[in-house]
């Protein structure tokens, strides 16, 4: 690659993507944008067949749960967000296996804490894991 072309994601071997909850949740439905995961899929496919590491970092557990709680929308109590959490990751992840499973990909699930940065024997691992 010259210093003056333009990478494309075909430029690189491992590709982060970030999901935030606004794309992936329907705030008003309270539910999963299921179309648009389906098409995400797709696209991580597409980049997987073409011999791409792909890693999806993504956000919407709490969001995927404050209907099934009927939580009220804006900040939550520490005890409300960490249910919402617990609830809305299993909602999330199954949503994640079903999507890539379309396409016989396996997702899995990797949670980190800061202490998983910031200490060296357990950055590492989290790293080789990944």
């Amino acid at each position: 690659m010259s210093a003056t072309s333009i990478p494309t994601l075909t430029s690189f071997r491992r590709i982060v993507v970030k999901v935030g909850s606004s794309l992936l949740v329907d705030q008003l439905a309270g539910g999963l944008k299921r179309e648009w995961l389906a098409t995400l899929a797709t696209d991580i496919a597409a980049l997987h067949k073409d011999k791409r590491d792909i890693l999806v970092v993504s956000s919407g557990a709490i969001a995927l749960a404050r209907a099934v709680m009927k939580l009220p929308s804006g900040a939550l109590k520490l005890e409300e967000a960490q249910a919402a959490a617990a609830i809305g990751q299993i909602a999330l992840a199954r949503s994640w296996s079903e999507s890539l499973g379309a396409h016989a990909i396996a997702a899995g699930q990797v949670l980190l804490t800061l202490g998983d940065t910031e200490e060296r024997r357990r950055y590492l691992n989290a790293r080789s894991t990944v």
